[in-house]
């Protein structure tokens, strides 16, 4: 591998690091800039953009216009850097003692930055079968873009065989991970004064109650467990991420939201914990909050549901990476990715990338270049398997 072909992934991903691509912001500079870098190597591509207009899916192919191909498929979009205490900019890469400092260096602009790199051989390569691009927006936050693609691709009928997703995986083939179910769920009380607490339905202390028995079904998760189960923890979790309500505390709260999330292993898992919620809202809050005022009421929003990626005895995708990497064994994790939704488009996938998972969404966010020379690598092999 030339040196070149690593200043070139390292000058790219500068570029990159410079879009701020927040999940709440705007990334379709960033997918403007990957559109026509692709498209000069004469790759063939299309945006997919978001309801209102502000986001893009990129999908892109280089090689003839067929069924089956590989893609290489990673997120555009970053988790917010505000609260974190940086040493530099975070949307200004720095490199120093041999690793890249920057908001997305690790999670996952790295990755693209190898793709687009090694785009650039693939491109002068004739290739029998394709090799496709796919860059989404919203992973961070439910992974919508890649949701939206999945429908994308077969309406346009477009049938890859199998997807790599570069999340930071040290460079290790990953072929399973637990699913990453996110909700809302909304209390609506009725506000009176704080000295009459029995006149009023405080959608706070319900909230509480709702949140103790997540809590408990977390507990009998751990008794669920697979036997032989891969993960750690080898069992579904629940955790709650943040609690907003109340107005002030001579007041009886109208409103609570609690936001929270579930990490099934087994689609049952899911299941268990959705039945049980329903009946302890039916029958145990509801009842309660009815009595004293008739419009109380509890909504669970869906933000995203978005299923694991189930480890499978017949693997086209995890077969391309043992030979790309040189390793013969797989591992399981327990955060999210996009893969599962390959999967279940019918698209064989596979996890490897560069980086820790342990510098993702943290700040001083870094990536060894040394992970960028082995992606490359990979990268490299990738195309000598698509000629």
């Amino acid at each position: 591998m030339s040196a070149a072909l690593i200043e070139d992934a390292k000058h790219i991903l500068e570029k990159l690091v410079a879009f701020p691509t927040i999940s709440h912001e705007s990334n379709l500079a960033m997918v403007d800039y990957m559109a026509d870098f692709l498209r000069q190597l004469g790759a063939r591509v299309f945006l997919q953009h978001n309801e209102d207009g502000r986001k893009a899916n990129l999908f892109a192919t280089l090689g003839p216009q067929r069924d089956g191909g590989v893609v290489l498929s990673g997120h555009s979009d970053v988790v917010p850097v505000e609260g974190q205490d940086w040493s530099s900019d975070p949307f200004m890469m720095l490199e120093s003692n041999g690793r890249l400092y920057g908001r997305g260096t690790c999670d996952m602009k790295g990755f693209l930055a190898c793709c687009l790199a090694t785009a650039r051989e693939a491109a002068e390569l004739n290739l029998e079968r394709p090799l496709h691009f796919a860059f989404t927006y919203d992973e961070e936050v439910g992974c919508f873009g890649a949701q939206a693609l999945m429908r994308e691709l077969a309406r346009r009928n477009i049938k890859p065989a199998a997807a790599l997703i570069g999340e930071p995986t040290m460079m290790q083939v990953i072929e399973g991970h637990k699913g990453c179910y996110e909700y809302t769920t909304n209390f609506v009380g009725l506000e009176g004064h704080g000295s009459g607490p029995d006149l009023g339905v405080n959608a706070i202390q319900y909230a509480a109650r709702f949140i103790t028995h997540l809590m408990d079904l977390g507990e009998e998760l751990k008794g669920r467990a697979m036997a032989g189960s891969r993960f750690d923890p080898p069992w579904a979790t629940i955790q709650v991420g943040r609690i907003s309500g109340g107005a002030g505390r001579n007041i009886i709260a109208g409103h609570c939201s609690v936001e929270w999330e579930m990490r099934p292993v087994q689609p049952s898992d899911a299941a268990f914990v959705k039945e049980s919620l329903e009946t302890f809202i039916r029958q145990q809050l509801l009842p309660s909050m009815k009595a004293v005022s008739p419009a109380a009421a509890i909504e669970t929003i869906i933000v995203g549901e978005v299923e694991g990626l189930q480890v499978v005895a017949q693997s086209e995708a995890r077969d391309i990476a043992f030979e790309i990497t040189g390793a013969n064994s797989a591992d399981v994790v327990a955060f999210g990715t996009e893969a599962g939704l390959f999967q279940e488009a019918g698209i064989s996938a596979i996890i490897c990338g560069p980086g820790s998972i342990e510098q993702a969404h943290k700040p001083n966010e870094f990536v060894d270049i040394d992970q960028l020379k082995s992606c490359l690598k990979m990268l490299a092999r990738l195309q000598s398997k698509l000629v």
